[in-house]
């Protein structure tokens, strides 16, 4: 792990200086994927210029929801974005020159062609956030304080557990962005609103499925007060860490399995 996450760094070390020799262009393109993620909250803006809630949500707390599935979303994204490229060497046999260095192949696929610009997102998330914990009308004790950063660290987790068993997959499937994309994409925008507009089989699905419901709207439910709309106690809202956790060793077995499957595109 240490040899891994050591290489992960002097990859990502070695991007950020080529992206830094054109700083001009990359403060443009930082800030045109900020003002891109951005236009998803302008969204919810407009849609409560003529309500006044969303599924009996207000906007603070709905920007509280955009705010923290945001960020945790852009963390993921930052760190593993460029693993839907995998499908693409497993086609053209590129990732045959990953396997052949003494360097963990996960470590390589995750840093390649790191893009800082994606900090754009993670700003606007916190942005977003930051205006939330201003106006909502919480009672803020201790618990409900600690659970926002333990929300995003988890949350953060458990999207990237997402990005590398959706990887894994293409080992198989070999053209499947599009399928990760709809679970990690997909699932940070399905986390902007809250469950109370969505059919019950679907919250169901992202608790006791695919668990995207812990990023975000099982600990909301906490810290704003409200009811599950399944029922559901409220001691989950301490589970994320376990949930994350779990989803991340699930994702490595994945990880191990796709890997362990590869055998080159043959010639």
């Amino acid at each position: 792990m240490a040899e891994a996450v050591r290489a992960y760094g002097l990859i990502v070390a070695m991007w950020i200086r080529s992206t830094m020799t054109y700083r001009a262009s990359f403060a443009m393109t930082a800030f045109g994927n900020f003002v891109a993620t951005g236009f998803d909250f302008v969204a919810i803006l407009l849609m409560f210029s003529h309500v006044d809630a969303l599924g009996g949500w207000s906007l603070p707390e709905i920007a509280f929801l955009y705010g923290t599935t945001s960020t945790a979303f852009g963390l993921a994204d930052l760190v593993l974005g460029s693993m839907d490229r995998l499908g693409r060497r497993v086609r053209d046999g590129t990732l045959d020159t990953l396997l052949v260095r003494p360097v963990p192949v996960l470590a390589q696929v995750a840093a390649d062609r790191f893009a800082l610009r994606r900090l754009g997102r993670v700003t606007q998330g916190l942005l977003v956030l930051g205006y939330a914990l201003v106006t909502l009308d919480v009672d803020w004790t201790p618990g409900r304080a600690a659970a926002v950063p333990v929300m995003l660290l988890c949350g953060g987790a458990i999207f990237a557990s997402v990005f590398v068993a959706g990887a894994a997959f293409q080992f198989f499937a070999l053209d499947a962005a599009e399928v990760q994309s709809a679970f990690t994409y997909g699932g940070n925008t399905l986390l902007q609103y809250p469950p109370s507009i969505f059919a019950k089989d679907l919250v169901r699905g992202v608790t006791f499925v695919v668990p995207l419901a812990f990023v975000n709207w099982v600990p909301s439910l906490y810290v704003l007060g409200r009811e599950n709309p399944l029922g559901l106690p409220d001691w989950l809202a301490l589970l994320p860490p376990v949930v994350a956790a779990a989803c991340l060793g699930l994702a490595g077995l994945a990880w191990r399995t796709g890997l362990r499957a590869y055998r080159s595109t043959g010639n």
